[in-house]
């Protein structure tokens, strides 16, 4: 009697397993197509959010079970998705990702976090690490848009108007810039601090309480390289404590920006654009538009935002440079701009806006 039970168990488990086994193969089918999707538009691996909204709606299917077969069953969906996450990964592991700068560059450390495994392809500017994508060469670029201190950077905004790529997902870095300087070189005797415009920015008030003259660099890490190659003990760079470490820097001083929370705000951008799911309560999306050289036109276009109930949280507005004196204007606003709301806002606004175009939508904290 109890082998017949014990038999009857097997046969029951090892059909379950067959089934299993045919549904993982859909599964891990449907989690290349994931993959595939997340590649064309240079969204990362990990979505946390949208997996433990699974775990929670998926464990609904066991309401009726007890409490140890539900706990078993979320553990084994936990599993699963480490699974899958690590089957996008090796996917994923060719992707290529353009960045301005040189190894230890923001931007190269942002990617870090953003794509543990992608391939990170340095370029010399912005402009051609943007070109590297609309030209095929890379699969996501990943720009900074904003920094806490700073401000925008402009060149980027304008990149993102002008251009066909999409901004995916945002993601913000905190900075530091440390003083670097020549090894055995004494902090006393530095004339001259090296580094990009944003960087010279953020710590203007070290600067001036120094005396330093400044030079403006393309780059905060290829200023390290710079101050590295020259040789001369009077020049230090601003740079992050990676750059001093792939450079042979010594860090004179640490933390010299101005504020504590200095944060640089990264885009990704690919070719497609990303439809964030509707009813996320995280949605955000930016557009650009020009109004119509008429009194009153961007008045009725930010009345037109608010009307469909769009939150902006950012408004501005860039110098055209092809029409002197002209101007278009730069949006980032919470909601889901593919939500009906949000295509009759669009529909509205063309009958004021010129040039009107979405540059990207993403899950905020994603």
């Amino acid at each position: 009697m109890e082998n017949n039970l014990l038999n009857e168990a097997r046969e029951i488990i090892n059909e379950v397993d067959r089934e299993m086994a045919l549904l993982f193969r859909r599964r891990m089918e449907a989690v290349k197509m994931v993959a595939e999707y997340k590649i064309e538009r240079g969204l990362p691996v990990l979505d946390a959010k949208r997996e433990e909204a699974v775990i929670a709606r998926n464990s609904e299917f066991l309401a009726d079970a007890d409490d140890e077969v539900r706990a078993a069953y979320v553990k084994l969906l936990r599993e699963t998705m480490a699974v899958s996450r690590h089957y996008q990964d090796k996917m994923m592991n060719g992707m290529k990702v353009a960045y301005s700068g040189v190894e230890g560059a923001f931007a190269s450390i942002a990617i870090k976090k953003i794509f543990p495994t992608a391939r990170r392809v340095s370029y010399a500017n912005f402009n051609d690490a943007y070109n590297a994508v609309v030209n095929g060469e890379c699969d996501a670029a990943v720009l900074p848009m904003e920094n806490s201190q700073a401000g925008e950077v402009g060149s980027v905004t304008d990149l993102l108007f002008s251009g066909p790529l999409y901004v995916n997902k945002t993601y913000d870095l905190a900075v530091t810039h440390d003083l670097l300087i020549l090894p055995g070189a004494d902090v006393r005797n530095i004339k001259k601090v090296v580094s990009h415009p944003q960087a010279l920015s953020q710590c203007s008030k070290f600067i001036r309480a120094h005396g330093y003259e400044e030079l403006e660099y393309v780059n905060t890490a290829l200023a390290a390289e710079y101050v590295a190659k020259l040789g001369d003990p009077t020049v230090a760079a601003i740079a992050s404590e990676e750059a001093a470490e792939r450079y042979g820097l010594e860090a004179a001083e640490r933390g010299i920006n101005e504020s504590a929370v200095n944060t640089t705000r990264f885009a990704v951008l690919s070719s497609t654009r990303n439809r964030v799911s509707g009813g996320n309560m995280d949605a955000r999306f930016i557009m650009a538009f020009t109004v119509r050289n008429e009194a009153g036109s961007l008045a009725r276009a930010i009345e037109i935002i608010g009307k469909h109930g769009f939150n902006m949280q950012s408004l501005r507005s860039r110098p055209m440079k092809q029409l002197l004196w002209q101007y278009y204007f730069y949006v980032e606003s919470e909601g889901d701009i593919d939500s009906e709301d949000g295509k009759k806002m669009m529909e509205e606004l063309s009958k004021y806006c010129d040039q009107l175009k979405v540059i990207g939508s993403y899950a905020h904290n994603s």
